[in-house]
């Protein structure tokens, strides 16, 4: 009976033993054999220096991989890997936060629900991620729901059909189609400039369309295969990406930009990294990039002022001058 309560409470502190390592250590916060001894003890279970050593090496023949170091005259050990590290777990709760399409009060449950994962750092997690970001939060409350049943619909390769809407200035729900449900055949989920769409393959377009997740209302999986065009294309997604978030809204054409030095992490930034330059001279680059002629792209284009301009095609520079005269217009 002695033996059997013996090997109990080894187990026990074994147990113990691994749990205040997991939780208290990592490779830049090492326990040094006093710290060990210590917290065990004020913990119930008892521990000296004369087994300690013991106890980390039954744990590591038993799979339980404890590092041990040495360093000067004092015994370090620490576990290495712990599920999420304080920095990874510091850049999630960032990006909740800054996450404009989760609620106010959304947020704040997964924030202590992240930092709950940093164990013993709880209170340290939530006390220092206090970041400011420019984040003006959308009020759908269905998010999760809506998410969910987007992830569903793509992972099943099963059409999706839900309410879409816009907001009037008293943030009253204006539903499009008079109320009548969407039917798509999903592609993807993307996250762009902090807000959620769900890309879909248009079978009356050939095309692609895109619909912000916190405008949907009443998201239902319906029992029918997506269009085969939309499996067809999803290999195509990271493209279809660039061209519909970076310049949405109009056709798509290849256009020669002249541009200076200052202006080559801009053109990084928005076309990409595997943008092919030519330097003209010390201080202008060229470069061949697919823009779509929209708005959005000649209002990225004039924020760059003098420092770019279009080479060709040339219908796009004379949309280029004609943007330049309209504007001179609505100054007069």
């Amino acid at each position: 009976m002695a033996k059997e309560q013996a090997e109990h409470s080894q187990k026990i502190k074994l147990l113990k033993l691994y749990e205040l390592l997991k939780q208290e250590s990592d490779e830049s916060n090492p326990m040094t054999t006093a710290d060990i001894c210590k917290r065990m003890v004020e913990s119930g279970v008892p521990c000296d220096r004369r087994t300690l050593s013991q106890d980390i090496e039954l744990l590591n023949n038993n799979g339980y991989k404890v590092i041990s170091e040495k360093h000067g005259n004092k015994n370090l050990y620490y576990v290495q890997e712990h599920n999420f590290s304080l920095p990874e777990l510091k850049i999630l709760m960032d990006a909740v936060h800054a996450a404009n399409f989760i609620t106010e009060e959304k947020a704040k449950e997964l924030i202590v629900k992240i930092a709950a994962l940093g164990e013993s750092h709880n209170a340290e997690l939530l006390h220092r991620n206090q970041p400011c970001f420019n984040t003006h939060r959308h009020s759908n409350e269905h998010i999760y729901y809506i998410i969910n049943e987007c992830e569903t619909a793509l992972q099943q390769k099963m059409r999706l059909s839900f309410y879409y809407f816009d907001l009037d200035s008293k943030l009253k729900r204006i539903y499009r189609k008079n109320k009548k449900r969407y039917e798509v055949d999903p592609m993807a989920l993307i996250l762009n400039n902090n807000n959620y769409y769900l890309m879909c393959y248009s079978s009356k377009y050939d095309g692609i369309t895109n619909y912000r997740l916190d405008r949907m209302e009443s998201a239902t999986v319906l029992n029918e295969p997506v269009n085969e065009g939309a499996i067809i294309h999803a290999v195509d997604v990271p493209d279809f990406t660039r061209q519909a978030f970076n310049m949405y809204g109009g056709p798509s054409e290849s256009a020669v930009l002249q541009f200076s030095k200052d202006l080559i992490g801009v053109i990084y930034d928005q076309f990409g990294e595997d943008t092919q330059m030519i330097p003209r001279d010390s201080n202008t680059y060229i470069a061949t990039v697919q823009i779509q002629k929209s708005p959005t792209f000649w209002g990225w284009f004039f924020t760059l002022g003098k420092d770019i301009k279009i080479l060709s095609p040339e219908p796009l520079i004379n949309d280029w001058k004609e943007q330049v005269r309209l504007l001179n217009e609505s100054l007069e």
